[in-house]
């Protein structure tokens, strides 16, 4: 099957089917007499595998490792399990940096009066204030 068709199937856009091609994430397939890229089933699979590994926010890293072990039949499912929870781990470190600039940015928009008036607490606080944004008072 031709690349239109693996892109409807696999919902992996031909654009990126190419890149992860050209990255070495997938295989490259054969191509026919004519030059056309022909791929099969499996294929498809292991797109669908990669698009639904990276909807998941896995680093193009981390699904390289985890194709490996998908098609490592003597894989242990530890190897597969710390891969994931790392994964887990670095979702709540980006948690908790989000609630923090959440809180931060509601403090500073609390300041801020909101009107006509040009002083405005949230452009100080990003003009003076720590990397979070916090005024220091």
């Amino acid at each position: 099957m031709q690349i239109g068709l693996v892109a409807v199937r696999s919902g992996v856009p031909a654009k990126t089917i190419r890149y992860y091609e050209e990255i070495g994430l997938v295989a490259k397939p054969e191509r026919s007499a004519s030059g056309y890229r022909i791929y099969g089933n499996q294929d498809v699979d292991i797109l669908r595998f990669v698009s639904r590994a990276r909807s998941l926010g896995f680093s193009i890293s981390d699904v390289r490792n985890l194709l490996a072990l998908f098609e490592d039949h003597e894989r242990a499912s530890a190897d597969v399990k710390n891969i994931a929870l790392e994964h887990v781990s670095e979702i709540e470190r980006k948690m908790a940096e989000l609630a923090s600039m959440r809180l931060t940015l509601l403090h500073l928009a609390d300041k801020c009066h909101g009107d006509e008036r040009p002083k405005c607490a949230i452009l100080d606080g990003l003009a003076q204030g720590s990397p979070g944004g916090e005024t220091v008072e």
